[in-house]
């Protein structure tokens, strides 16, 4: 089983969220780093950890980032990453998987299944390094995670969905072995 660590100037996690059950707002945070077991040729016995900075939360309006970096929601004061380590990954068919896992956000933990994608491998042609790109996906209920702040409005409806759908694109790097004398 290799070992491939997250390259975090080549991976994002995006974010969206339902404003006013009218429009999304759109958002990312940086990937601090992780690392992924796995063989294409075993894919049931890969598992997955990543970390991401709370405070790098972009939506591209600063006022929102700071409310969001607030207590009302992430506190990143106090829980200054988001983490993810997987449990179990189950294959569905060609490179197509389901990722089973913990989800700590807030210092808060629930089980995910992100849905996945290997999309293949190859070198880098600047330093030789092999790296491997993959895709997931999932959609989260915010208050399970005691992101609960709203306000209510006079149409019917709250200011932020509870819905958040969470997209990565993540680029690994494989950890070359060294051989001791």
């Amino acid at each position: 089983m290799a070992q491939w660590n997250l390259d975090p100037a080549h991976s994002s996690a995006e974010f969206s969220a339902k404003h006013m059950m009218i429009t999304t707002v759109r958002g990312r945070l940086a990937v601090v780093g992780g690392t992924i077991d796995f063989d294409p040729a075993n894919p049931a016995a890969a598992s997955v950890e990543a970390t991401l900075d709370a405070a790098s939360i972009n939506t591209g309006v600063g006022d929102r980032d700071g409310h969001l970096k607030s207590p009302d929601f992430l506190d990143v004061a106090n829980y200054p990453t988001i983490s993810f380590k997987s449990t179990r990954v189950e294959p569905t068919g060609g490179d197509k998987a389901r990722i089973h896992g913990d989800l700590t956000v807030r210092g808060t933990t629930h089980p995910v299944v992100l849905e996945a994608e290997f999309l293949g491998a190859g070198k880098n042609p600047f330093d030789q390094s092999e790296r491997a790109g993959f895709i997931a996906s999932t959609a989260i209920n915010r208050e399970d995670w005691g992101l609960t702040w709203n306000v209510a409005l006079e149409t019917g409806g709250v200011l932020v969905g509870k819905e958040i759908r969470i997209s990565l694109d993540i680029q690994a790097i494989k950890v070359t072995e060294t051989v001791t004398a």
